[in-house]
């Protein structure tokens, strides 16, 4: 078996590259190298009439018309040439009279003329549409087949005899004009050795004009007349990068067959016989000559198959088909080269050579052992973990750069129990360096069968550095970083341990959340760096302040937290609590200076005020938000109406929201008279609930929920674009009233309520002389400034300012001197007490003399009876609303009681 496994081998490849067809590939190539090796020269029998860029361009159309095609044939009759085979579609009709002339002149010609027919897919890709001459052409000429066959590699190398057409045979054109079209015979292969550069042309217009030389050219020759400009795409590749023409190719055809050059490959039984012979001779000779002899038989025979085929292609329309001899010979070479290697040595050489560099280049340290754990190999990186040198640690046992018991006197981790683990185990364990550090080492062993036993081997690495790092990433996550604390999720996981512990002793634990009262300030003005150093400040004295058993923790920005055992504290929650607050009366040293700060506590118990950490720091925080609104620098111990008074709000802020998707929301109007007459100038708008259950709720039960939750401006903004699409109604209809809007903290807040009252007047159309914006005095506490310049953008819209509720704030005064305001609202606790009270009386006068002075209108609200409209009249007060006048109403009752005639007349 062994003598014959080369020729096996053979065999075996050959059938491969069959079964794919690969070799055909190879003896296309082979078969190009002969015909650019040779070269042929054209019989000169046939000239191309060429339908050039010259002709195109001289003629000056295109299409051309077929009465230039019959003129041509004229000529060419003239000439006296033998056949003429024009390459040009005649399949379908043009004008009449040009058919006619082209039907005339091939009739004149005597069936001298060849037309082609070929066949082209249809549309739908399936199947093929044949394109014949037309009758009247047909009648009077030859059809011939066109088609050539583009192989698989995108090149024209076969050229057909003829092919059947509905079941008649047609010759190819190349076949009609040699003379050669026989039906049987098969397509044949082209003889590129001739070259195309010595197939005469002439221009089609040269021909068409009856240039005298041309015809000359063309005396008792074949002609072939097709399109060689580029533009008209009939072009075709051929071997040796070889582009030609539709007509140039047929002539190419026609001229392999006129010289006998009808190529055809050899057949399989030559192949096959060769192929015999070639394993004959190595069979015979391969345990006869040495690999170099063998080597050298083989090429001999390569190059004398190859000079035979160039002979017998040179000298017979024959291509011997040497691919198949070539894949063999080669063959045979790579099974000489694999009898003369020893594979089994080499792969072991190139295993060890590799294995030597793999572990030479290693950054881990890699260390090998025998069956009885002495060392055999140590690489570079062991020694950079180690510090040992490879002559100091080969043949020492693996067990001495591992870390010993003093106490045991051996070691605290064996090879022996780790190298017998499942392949890649990894285990961990303390190593010692060459000076005596112990140190962490992460080892992966496996064991395999070598040629000297069973052996062992080991990957190390130092992960000294990996277990520190991975020391402070567990320290970063448990920890704040700024104070050091605890923080929030270490604290929650050692409260819930702690609450555990509690629940099995029955002890109680404390919580306490600190929030420091006013510390953004400390941050923009003294800088985050100084704010830093306050809170390691804090942290340092909530530790000192605590028992040994207390936890304190960074929570967020400006909050800690204290958990404690009730049990450390005296049982006295509220007393600790004021000694936390107490503990900061002293100043707090901030680098070079001395701050004094403030905190709010909120306090809860467990099990009394939750049983788990979430519900403690959730109570708690509830007690701290608690301080900061009522107690700011006190504590709140945690209660469940605090709770309760959260979720009344939550359910509350969850019914405005449902009730704004739902439009339960509309605005009622209280008429603005005008005192001395009684005419009606303006009306309030005012938002009312229209509550499914409850019926109609009064703006002071939502109003303050609304101010301070996020649907504040969407509210404000219904408010103010369903009171100016009412004015602007109202002014429609021909009552021009001034339409007051209270303004909300939020809209001033956004920044953009220029551009939101802009937008609104613009396309609810109201005049902006018709909206009065009332603002009150805390829209204008939270900064002053942007109010400032947001006024002044409205005011210069055309939009009126008034200020409400008038007298009842702190700094009323100051306001009407810094905002550019129009008018004033006299609160209406002054109107009701204005008989009897010589208080209200006097502050009302003055407030009206103050207004007149700096230029702004009054109108007081609160008017409940005549006397006091008369009053107010008298004291200089121009405009008034109240019950006296009208309560807020619905639009409908609005404007029933107010803007109809007799309505209006019996209000004045």
């Amino acid at each position: 078996m062994k003598r014959y496994r080369p020729h096996i081998f053979v065999m075996i490849a050959l059938a491969i590259v069959l079964a794919g067809g690969w070799h055909s590939s190879l003896r296309n190539a082979l078969a190009d190298l002969r015909f650019a090796w040779q070269s042929r020269q054209v019989s000169g029998d046939i000239v191309v009439i060429a339908i050039d860029a010259s002709s195109i361009d001289r003629i000056g159309v295109w299409p051309w018309p077929r009465l230039l095609h019959a003129e041509l044939v004229r000529q060419l009759q003239k000439a006296d040439v033998q056949d003429i085979a024009l390459d040009v579609d005649f399949s379908t009709p043009s004008d009449a009279s040009s058919d006619r002339s082209f039907a005339e002149a091939l009739e004149g010609a005597g069936g001298s003329v060849v037309l082609p027919a070929f066949q082209q897919p249809r549309t739908d890709r399936a199947t093929l549409h044949i394109n014949r001459p037309l009758q009247q052409f047909a009648e009077h000429s030859w059809s011939a087949i066109v088609n050539v066959e583009v192989g698989p590699d995108g090149l024209v190398r076969r050229y057909p005899f003829g092919e059947k057409l509905d079941g008649k045979f047609v010759p190819s054109m190349a076949a009609v004009l040699a003379g050669q079209y026989a039906e049987k015979r098969i397509p044949f292969l082209i003889d590129f050795s001739i070259r195309t550069a010595g197939i005469p042309k002439v221009s089609f217009a040269d021909v068409l004009s009856g240039d005298p030389a041309t015809l000359q050219k063309l005396q008792g020759k074949k002609v072939v007349i097709g399109g060689t400009a580029l533009e008209l795409g009939d072009r075709f590749s051929v071997p040796n990068g070889v582009i030609l023409s539709g007509p140039v190719l047929q002539t190419l055809a026609a001229e392999s067959l006129l010289q006998n050059r009808a190529l055809q490959w050899t057949s399989g039984v030559v192949t096959a016989a060769g192929l015999a012979l070639l394993a004959l001779l190595m069979l015979f000779s391969w345990h006869r000559l040495s690999a170099g002899k063998r080597v050298a038989l083989l090429g001999a025979t390569a190059f004398t198959l190859e000079a035979g085929a160039f002979a017998l292609q040179a000298a017979f329309p024959l291509i011997l088909d040497t691919s198949l001899f070539h894949i063999a010979i080669i063959v045979y070479v790579a099974a000489i080269a694999l009898d003369e290697i020893d594979i089994r040595d080499l792969l072991g050489r190139v295993a060890e050579s590799r294995f030597q560099r793999v572990a030479m280049s290693l950054g881990d340290g890699l260390i090998c052992t025998d069956s009885n754990y002495l060392i055999t190999v140590w690489n570079p990186g062991a020694t950079a973990i180690f510090g040992y040198l490879p002559e100091e640690m080969i043949g020492r046992p693996f067990d001495g750069i591992c870390a010993r018991d003093e106490a045991l006197a051996t070691s605290a981790f064996s090879i022996k129990n780790a190298a017998h683990l499942a392949a890649g185990s990894v285990v961990e364990f303390d190593g010692r360096r060459s000076n005596g550090e112990v140190f962490p080492v992460e080892a992966s062993f496996s064991g395999w069968q070598g040629t000297d036993g069973l052996q062992f081997g080991a990957i190390l690495r130092d992960i000294s550095v990996r277990k520190r790092e991975a020391e402070r990433v567990r320290y970063l996550a448990e920890h704040d970083t700024l104070t050091g604390l605890i923080n929030r999720n270490t604290l929650h996981v050692q409260l819930e341990a702690k609450i555990s512990a509690a629940e099995t002793d029955g002890r109680k634990m404390a919580l306490l959340v600190i929030g420091i009262d006013g510390f953004q300030q400390i941050n923009d003005m003294l800088g985050h760096t100084c704010g830093d150093l306050v809170l390691r400040a804090i942290s340092q004295r909530l530790t000192a302040a605590i028992p040994p058993a207390g936890l304190v923790a960074r929570l967020s920005g400006d909050e800690f937290a204290i958990a404690v055992p009730t049990s450390d504290i005296g049982e006295n929650l509220s007393r600790f609590a004021e000694q936390i607050g107490d503990g900061f009366d002293a100043p707090l040293l901030a680098g070079n200076r001395h701050l004094r700060v403030k905190v709010s506590i909120g306090a809860a118990v467990c099990p009394g005020d939750g049983r788990t950490a979430d519900e403690l720091l959730s109570n708690a925080h509830l007690a701290l938000s608690r301080a900061k609104a009522t107690n700011r620098g006190g504590h709140v111990l945690f209660e469940d109406s605090i709770r309760r008074e959260l979720e009344t709000r939550l359910t509350l802020e969850a019914e405005l929201a449902l009730a704004a998707e739902r439009n339960q929301f509309e605005l009622f109007y209280q008429p603005q008279f005008h005192l001395s007459d009684g005419r009606l100038i303006g009306a309030e708008a005012l938002i009312r609930w229209r509550h499914p259950v409850r019926g109609l709720v009064s703006p002071g039960e939502f109003m303050p929920v609304v101010n301070t939750s996020p649907i504040s401006e969407r509210i404000a903004e219904w408010v103010l674009r369903t009171a100016c699409t009412q004015g602007a109604a109202w002014e429609r209809a021909g009552h021009k009233l001034r339409i007051g809007v209270n303004l909300s903290p939020s809209q001033l807040e956004s920044g953009d309520l220029t551009v939101s009252v802009a937008q609104v007047l613009a396309s609810t159309g109201l005049n902006p002389t018709s909206l009065e914006l009332e603002v009150t005095e805390d829209i204008l506490l939270h900064d002053e400034q942007a109010a400032l310049n947001t006024f002044l953008e409205i005011q210069e819209l055309g939009v009126r300012l008034s200020f409400d509720d008038f007298g009842t704030g702190f700094a009323s005064l100051s306001y009407l001197k810094k905002f550019p305001l129009d008018g004033l609202k006299i609160d209406r606790s002054f109107v009701l007490g204005l008989l009897t009270n010589p208080d209200d009386a006097a502050i009302v006068s003055s407030t009206i003399g103050l207004s007149k002075q700096l230029g702004l209108f009054v109108i007081a609200e609160g008017i409940e009876e005549r006397a006091t409209a008369d009053f107010l009249v008298r004291m200089g007060c121009e405009e008034g609303q109240g019950y006296f006048f009208g309560k807020p109403m619905p639009v409908r009752d609005f404007e029933a009681k107010f803007l109809t005639a007799p309505a209006a007349a019996e209000v004045a």
